[in-house]
C-alpha cells in the first residue's frame, strides 16, 4: 500500500508539475504581453478588486471542499450537497458584488470599477459550477485531467486578452481575459471528468462537514482578506500606477514561489492526509517535501532578486522600472512562502482545522501592526514589514508540527540550512557576474540566467545534499530504464 501510494504521489506530482509550470509559464507570457500592451494604472484597477474577488471565491468554497478531501468515507450524498451549496453561495455572493459595486468604486474614487466589479462578479458564479469537478479529481489525486483543463483555458483566455489589448480595450482586456479563464476552464472539467451531480441534497452531510469547513472557510477568509489588503492600502493611499507597479512586482515573485507551493502543496494535502493516524510517516513526508521545496524554491527567489533590474526593463519595457525594489524585496518573503504551506498542509491533514483558524487569526494581527506602523513610509517600507511577518509567521506556523508530529522549528530550519546557504553562494556568483561590463543588458540577463543554475547543481552534487541527490539518481534511474526499453 505504502509503495502504491508512493507512486501515485510521484504521477501526481509529476502531472501538478506540468500543470503548473505548464499554466503558469503561459500566464506568465501572457502576463508580458498584456503588460507591453497596457498601462501600470490599468493593471492598478483591477489589483483594486483583487481583495473583494478573493473574498467572494473563498465563500464560493466555503471549506467544504477541503472537508470532502480531508474526509476519508465522503458520499455521494456528501458531494452532491456541496455542489448545490457552492452554485447557492455562488449566487448570493456574485449578486453582493453587483450591490456593492458602487461603494467600491466610491471608496477608491474610480467609477470605472462600478462596472468593472459587477463583470469580474461572473467569475464567481462560472467557477461555483466548477469547484467540485476539481475537488473530485483533486481527491483522486488526478492532476493528468486538470492540467489538460488549467492549460487549454489559459492559452484560450490569453488570446481572447491580448487580442482586446491590441485593439484598445483597456482595462476591459484584463477584465475579460479573467472572465473567460473561469468559463473555459468550468467548462473543460465537464467535458474532461466523468462525474455528475444527482438530484439530492442532505442539511446533514453538510452539518457533518461543517465543523471542519467552517473553521478552514473562517481561514480562507482572513488569509484571503490579508493577502490583498497590502493591495488594498495602496490603492486607497497611493496612486493607481503604484499600485500597478506593486501588483506586477509581486505577481513575478509568486510565479516562482507561489506555482511551487501550489503544486506541492496540492498533492501534500491529501497524501498527507492518508498518512493522518501514522506520525512518525507524516514526519517523513512533510521532511522531504520541506527539503525539496528549499532545493528548487531559495535559488529561485535568490536568483531573481539578483536579475531583477534587467529582466523587469527587458521583459516588460522601462515603464515598469519602478518595480524593480518592490520585486527584489518581496523574493525575501517568497523565500518561505512554501514552507508556511507545508505546516498548514499538515495542520489540516490532521483534521486540526481549529490550530490553522487561531493561527491564522495571530498572523492577520501582525499583517496590520505592520500596516499601521510602516504606511506612512511607503511601500518599501511595508514590504519590508513584510518580510519580518513573514518570519514570525513561519515559527508560529511551525510550532504546532513540532507538538503533534515532533517536526519543531530548529529541526526544519537545520534541515533546510545548507540549501539556503548554496543559494546564497550563487546568488552571490550571479550578483558579481553582473558586474562585469557588457555589451547590453539581453547578454548580460542571458549569462546571469545560464551561471546561475550551472553553479548552484554544481554546489549541490559537490556537497551531495539529500534532496538533491534523491532528484538526481531518480532522474538517472529513469534514464537508464528509458534506454533499456528502447535497445530491447
Amino acid at each position: 500500500m505504502a509503495d502504491s501510494l508512493k507512486s501515485k504521489t510521484i504521477h501526481a506530482l509529476a502531472w501538478s508539475f506540468i500543470e503548473s509550470i505548464g499554466a503558469r509559464a503561459v500566464q506568465f507570457v501572457i502576463g508580458i504581453m498584456l503588460a507591453r500592451l497596457l498601462l501600470p494604472e490599468q493593471f492598478g484597477l483591477i489589483g483594486m478588486l483583487a481583495i473583494f474577488m478573493a473574498v467572494a471565491q473563498v465563500f464560493l468554497s466555503s471549506g467544504f471542499g477541503a472537508a470532502l478531501i480531508q474526509k476519508k468515507d465522503a458520499t455521494w450524498m456528501d458531494i452532491c450537497s456541496v455542489f448545490y451549496f457552492n452554485i447557492l453561495v455562488g449566487l448570493a455572493a456574485a449578486g453582493l458584488l453587483c450591490l456593492t459595486a458602487p461603494w467600491i468604486a466610491a471608496f477608491y474614487n474610480q467609477p470605472i470599477l462600478t462596472p468593472l466589479t459587477r463583470a469580474l462578479s461572473l467569475t464567481i458564479v462560472i467557477n461555483s459550477f466548477g469547484l467540485i469537478q476539481n475537488t473530485v479529481l483533486v481527491k483522486q489525486i488526478n492532476f493528468k485531467t486538470l492540467t489538460k483543463a488549467n492549460l487549454l483555458a489559459s492559452v484560450m483566455s490569453g488570446v481572447i486578452g491580448i487580442t482586446m489589448a491590441v485593439y484598445g480595450f483597456g482595462v476591459w482586456s484584463l477584465a475579460v481575459q479573467q472572465i473567460s479563464s473561469s468559463a473555459f476552464g468550468t467548462a473543460l472539467l465537464w467535458v474532461f471528468n466523468t462525474w455528475r451531480p444527482a438530484l439530492v441534497f442532505s442539511l446533514k452531510s453538510l452539518r457533518a462537514m461543517f465543523g471542519f469547513g467552517s473553521r478552514l472557510l473562517a481561514s480562507g477568509l482572513l488569509d484571503q482578506i490579508f493577502s490583498n489588503i497590502y493591495l488594498l492600502v495602496i490603492g486607497k493611499l497611493f496612486s493607481a500606477a503604484d499600485l500597478g507597479f506593486f501588483a506586477r512586482a509581486n505577481s513575478l515573485q509568486e510565479l516562482p514561489s507561489q506555482t511551487l507551493a501550489y503544486m506541492v502543496g496540492r498533492v501534500t494535502f491529501p497524501v498527507f492526509s492518508d498518512m493522518q493516524n501514522d506520525p512518525s510517516r507524516l514526519k517523513r513526508g512533510m521532511k522531504k517535501a520541506l527539503t525539496t521545496l528549499a532545493l528548487v524554491n531559495f535559488p529561485m527567489m535568490i536568483g531573481l532578486a539578483v536579475i531583477a533590474y534587467p529582466l523587469v526593463v527587458l521583459l516588460l519595457t522601462a515603464k515598469w522600472v519602478e518595480s524593480v525594489p518592490y520585486l527584489q524585496l518581496l523574493c525575501v518573503v517568497g523565500l518561505l512562502f512554501p514552507v508556511h504551506l507545508i505546516n498548514l498542509n499538515v495542520l489540516a491533514a490532521l483534521g486540526r482545522s481549529d490550530l490553522f483558524l487561531r493561527l491564522e487569526i495571530i498572523k492577520k494581527g501582525l499583517i496590520l501592526v505592520n500596516i499601521a506602523v510602516t504606511w506612512r513610509w511607503g511601500i518599501s517600507a511595508m514590504i519590508c514589514g513584510m518580510i519580518v511577518v513573514s518570519m514570525f509567521s513561519y515559527y508560529l506556523n511551525s510550532y504546532y508540527t513540532g507538538v503533534l508530529i515532533d517536526y519543531p522549528i530548529w529541526e526544519q530550519a537545520g534541515d533546510m540550512l545548507s540549501y539556503l546557504i548554496i543559494a546564497i553562494l550563487m546568488g552571490v556568483a550571479v550578483y558579481a557576474t553582473g558586474l562585469v561590463a557588457f555589451p547590453n543588458l539581453w547578454s548580460k540577463l542571458l549569462v546571469q540566467i545560464a551561471i546561475g543554475p550551472l553553479i548552484y547543481f554544481s554546489l549541490c552534487r559537490l556537497f551531495r545534499l539529500t534532496a538533491f541527490m534523491e532528484m538526481w539518481e531518480e532522474g538517472w534511474s529513469r534514464v537508464t530504464f528509458l534506454r533499456a526499453g528502447t535497445t530491447g
